[in-house]
């Protein structure tokens, strides 16, 4: 079953692009990262699968619950974090939750003691007192706290430092072994890269691209640097199709490769190898590809 399922979800503000023909599916249990630079579209879908607006063509499903008819409900079941947090600066962290469990949700108070110790949270203060990731803190807490089905999480690591967004990973790692779905948008992609079982990249309003980290790097060019104790002849590796590129430098060959290292490896291996380095594509690498205008699907 899936827990997002959209079909030719379609959204324009007045003559401006949100989203066109938008297609997607998210299955339950996963994390699904969900890529795009500023205006791609991202902040429109999250508001579409929200129902807090609605399409002008297509329709969404959200754990099962069409969005046109049963909105409201399928709210209950989600966790939300907006990437424009507003919260109300007179209360303290702790008054602030306890207002919005007040609102038809039940709350984990256990959890929330939880959440605090584990992001170094001072639910005592009034808001208006903390920073901008202490604040983000307090955001993370409110949509984590009754325990959603689906949690919707855009920038959640804004503000943050490097061990509370590994704290963060953590979180979501335990949220997964509990069979819950995270739709999570950011612009961190090392975070994307770390926590996500699937990636879809979205360009103007556009969805280019929905598979693994895994799957997307095997279609993306590896650079692989390979120091022979004598140079062998280049017509040794004539024949593996796989091979783009090869620039030799006296006993130092530099290999250009697109998908299966496996032919290559088993191909050098006939030779004597006095070191051999890798150097991997990143998440960062393959999402400049598709921004770049490289890639004629993109």
């Amino acid at each position: 079953m899936f827990a997002i399922e959209t079909e030719n979800l379609t959204k324009y503000y007045g003559k401006h692009r949100g989203v066109v023909s938008l297609f997607l599916q998210v299955k339950e249990g996963q994390i699904f990262g969900y890529l795009g630079p500023n205006g791609a579209g991202k902040t429109t879908t999250i508001r579409l699968l929200m129902n807090l607006i609605g399409p002008m063509d297509g329709n969404a499903k959200v754990l099962g619950l069409d969005l046109n008819k049963s909105g409201l409900e399928a709210r209950r079941h989600i966790g939300y974090l907006p990437g424009e947090l507003s919260l109300y600066e007179d209360l303290t962290g702790k008054e602030l939750l306890n207002y919005l469990g007040n609102l038809g949700r039940s709350v984990d108070w256990a959890l929330v003691a939880y959440l605090s110790e584990l992001f170094e949270c001072d639910l005592t203060r009034p808001i208006r007192e903390l920073s901008r990731g202490n604040k983000q803190k307090i955001g993370l807490i409110q949509a984590f706290m009754h325990k959603p089905d689906l949690l919707i999480l855009d920038e959640p690591t804004i503000g943050l430092d490097p061990l509370m967004q590994h704290a963060f990973l953590e979180l979501l790692e335990r949220v997964k072994k509990e069979g819950r779905t995270v739709f999570l948008s950011s612009h961190n992609l090392g975070e994307v890269e770390k926590s996500c079982d699937e990636i879809g990249i979205i360009r103007e309003g556009k969805l280019v691209a929905v598979e693994s980290v895994e799957s997307l790097k095997q279609k993306f060019l590896k650079h692989i640097e390979v120091e022979f104790k004598s140079a062998p002849p280049l017509e040794a590796f004539a024949g593996i199709t796989n091979i783009i590129d090869i620039k030799p430098k006296g006993t130092v060959f530099e290999f250009v490769i697109q998908g299966e290292l496996d032919p290559m490896l088993k191909r050098i291996a006939e030779f004597e190898v006095e070191n051999l380095t890798s150097h991997d594509i990143s998440l960062e690498d393959i999402f400049m590809d598709y921004y770049s205008g490289e890639m004629e699907n993109a």
